[in-house]
């Protein structure tokens, strides 16, 4: 069983698409059994499989503070298992503050289920606050999905001190086991140097693979669907797909006879517009069959 975070303190990277996706494709393609937990008031992970955080009436703020077992909170969605967060979460920093081992509380919660599943992949906030410590404090490793862009090199130092903070009085094994380039173009040179940048800094555990910007991936959340099940041969799915073939090797997991590591590939950004997607063949929507009206999944809870 392995326990992942999915960390990284600037916001709008890519962290919460990749977890869910990774978490999908594992479910699904790879038959293993996954929970997703989110640890972000916002509940970007939430939305992003088809929970309305603001109709969420039990979340982990309910785990962390009123000690509910996770069982009582879990949804289960897309074959996926979820642990989903709300607003409420928002306060249970400050409620927390006084309480004995605060940093503990979810890991002693979910070290109760955590043995069901093959992998616990969390969530954590944009932050470095008390919801992300104690996302580490139960995690194995830290996976930290970043854009090649020169702002999120500065945080990186900072992003590691705490993973080091934290593994020296909470978590003795915690480590930063990989790092994802999103929307990632390697035809600039920005993104070249960013990438040399990181590999330097992280020797060994930068993904060969990487996942381009993709109209599907922005499209996804809105219909509560991980990319694989919204549109299975989009570009972003297949990145995905091969991220997960590189994840499951590293894991020393199951990964198909024949597999090889992927090199590093000259990925160009999607621009193609509806109009171009309808009538391109291959591409997973055609004129005949238009891609869906964009709006929150629950909204068709009443038809």
């Amino acid at each position: 069983m392995k326990k992942i975070a999915f960390m990284n303190q600037k916001g709008g990277v890519g962290k919460t698409t990749t977890a869910v996706n990774i978490g999908s494709i594992l479910a699904n393609e790879h038959g293993k059994r996954v929970l997703l937990v989110d640890l972000d008031p916002q509940g970007n992970l939430s939305d992003h499989v088809g929970i309305d955080p603001n109709e969420t009436e039990r979340s982990v703020y309910n785990i962390l503070i009123d000690q509910l077992n996770p069982k009582e909170v879990m949804q289960k969605h897309h074959n996926l298992d979820i642990l989903p967060a709300n607003l409420d979460l928002s306060a249970a920093e400050v409620e927390l503050v006084n309480m004995m081992s605060r940093e503990l509380r979810l890991k002693n919660a979910l070290d109760l289920i955590a043995g069901d599943y093959d992998y616990v992949l969390l969530d954590c906030p944009p932050s470095l606050g008390l919801l992300t410590i104690s996302g580490l404090a139960f995690a194995d490793e830290v996976v930290v999905p970043m854009q090649a862009e020169y702002l999120a090199l500065r945080g990186l130092s900072q992003l590691v001190h705490t993973v080091e903070l934290v593994s020296g009085h909470l978590n003795k094994d915690l480590n930063v086991s990989g790092v994802i380039f999103c929307m990632f173009d390697n035809r600039t040179l920005l993104a070249k140097g960013v990438r040399e940048e990181v590999e330097h800094f992280f020797p060994g555990k930068v993904y060969a693979g990487g996942v381009r910007k993709n109209i599907r991936l922005a499209e996804a959340p809105s219909h509560g669907l991980p990319v694989n099940l919204y549109d299975p041969r989009c570009p972003g799915t297949e990145d995905y797909r091969e991220l997960v073939l590189e994840f499951l090797s590293r894991h020393d997991d199951e990964v198909p006879e024949g597999y090889i590591a992927p090199q590093i590939k000259a990925f160009s950004p999607e621009t193609v517009s509806y109009s171009a997607v309808n009538t391109e063949a291959g591409s997973g929507s055609t004129a005949s069959n238009p891609p869906p009206e964009i709006r929150p999944v629950w909204e068709d809870s009443d038809t």
